[in-house]
C-alpha cells in the first residue's frame, strides 16, 4: 500500500510547517517524513484519519523496535496530529494513544581534566618544534576550539577564514534549526587560531581549507583519536563530539549556570542541557555544605 494523495498532502503541509515555522533541522525533517510515511502505509492512505484505535494498532505495531526509535516515532506522529488540530484539519487529536516509552537518554561519554590536559600536553610537545608544522598549529587551533567553545565538529570545519577575529572574543554561529547563538572564544584560541591562519592562503574561504572545499568531519575525527593515541589515551574514548562533552561537562563542575550553558551548547531544550548535571555529587554535597546560608549556622 502506498501513501495516499490525501496524506502526502497532509505530510507535506506539515513538514512545511516544521521547516518554517519550527525551524527544524533537514535531519528531523527527513526523519519525521519517513515516519509520516511507512505509518500511511501501515494504516492504508488514511493516516490523517486515523482515530485512537487506529494509533494502538500503529503503536503495537513498534513494539519490537528500540525504544529510541518508537519515542522518535510517537514524537512525529503526536506533532503532526497537533498540527491537524490547530489548522483545524481535524476536530480531534488521537496522538494520546500513541505510545510514550520515556526512552532513556545514556549518559555522554567526557574525558577528565586530566585527559585534556594530556591532550594539550601533546600538542604543545609538537609546536615546540622550531619551526613548528602547519600542521601541529592547526591541531592547535582545532582543539581550543572544540574544548575551549564546545563547538560542534559540522560547525568547526566550516568555520570561514575571518570567523574568530583577534578583537571579539566570541562567535556568532548558526546551529541547527537555524538557531544563531554567541560562543565565547578564549584567549589562547584566539591566539592559536592565529597562529594558524598565517599559514592559510589568503584566497581560501575556510579557516580549515582541505582540497577545494573545507577538512571533512571524518577527517577531523581521524586527528583527533591520532591525538589521544600520542597522548597516552585510547583512541576509542576521544573525538570532536567527546571533546564538546568534556566542555560543557568541566563547565558545570566548575559552577556554570546551567541556562547559560544551554545557550553556549545552543540547544534548544534545557532537558538536553541537563543531561551534563552528572556532575559528582560530592561536589554537589560540598558546594551545599559550603554556600547554602544555613551552614553558616551549623558552624
Amino acid at each position: 500500500m502506498s501513501v495516499s494523495a490525501n496524506d502526502a498532502a497532509l505530510i507535506e503541509r506539515f513538514l512545511e510547517m516544521m521547516a518554517a515555522e519550527a525551524g527544524a533541522a533537514g535531519n528531523t525533517i527527513a526523519a519525521y517524513a519517513t515516519d509520516l510515511r511507512l505509518a500511511s502505509e501501515f494504516l492504508g492512505g488514511r493516516l490523517g484519519e486515523a482515530g485512537r484505535e487506529d494509533l494502538e494498532r500503529l503503536g503495537a505495531e513498534w513494539m519490537s523496535l528500540a525504544r529510541s526509535t518508537v519515542a522518535r516515532k510517537s514524537a512525529a506522529l503526536r506533532r503532526f496530529y497537533a498540527f491537524l488540530a490547530d489548522e483545524g484539519l481535524r476536530s480531534d487529536d488521537p496522538g494520546g494513544a500513541l505510545p510514550r516509552p520515556g526512552a532513556t537518554r545514556p549518559l555522554p561519554r567526557t574525558l577528565s581534566v586530566a585527559d585534556v590536559d594530556a591532550l594539550f600536553a601533546a600538542i604543545a610537545a609538537r609546536i615546540a618544534r622550531v619551526p613548528p608544522d602547519p600542521r601541529d598549529l592547526r591541531l592547535a587551533a582545532l582543539v581550543e576550539l572544540l574544548y575551549g567553545s564546545g563547538l560542534r565538529a559540522s560547525e568547526l570545519v566550516a568555520l570561514p577564514r575571518n570567523a574568530v577575529a583577534p578583537d571579539r572574543p566570541y562567535l556568532i554561529l548558526r546551529g541547527k534549526g537555524g538557531r544563531e547563538r554567541l560562543v565565547p572564544i578564549s584567549d589562547r584560541a584566539r591566539a592559536a587560531v592565529a597562529a594558524w591562519r598565517d599559514h592559510v592562503p589568503v584566497e581560501k574561504p575556510w579557516l580549515f581549507p582541505s582540497g577545494k572545499g573545507h577538512l571533512s568531519r571524518v577527517r577531523l575525527f581521524q586527528i583527533i583519536r591520532a591525538l589521544a593515541g600520542e597522548a597516552g589515551i585510547a583512541p576509542d574514548r576521544v573525538s570532536p563530539h567527546v571533546l564538546r562533552h568534556a566542555f560543557a561537562t568541566h563547565l558545570l563542575e566548575g559552577g556554570a549556570d546551567l541556562r547559560a550553558l544551554q545557550a553556549m551548547l545552543g540547544h534548544a531544550d534545557i532537558a538536553t542541557t541537563e543531561i551534563y548535571t552528572h556532575v559528582d555529587s560530592r561536589r554537589l554535597v560540598e558546594l551545599v555544605n559550603q554556600r547554602h546560608p544555613l551552614a553558616d549556622l551549623a558552624r
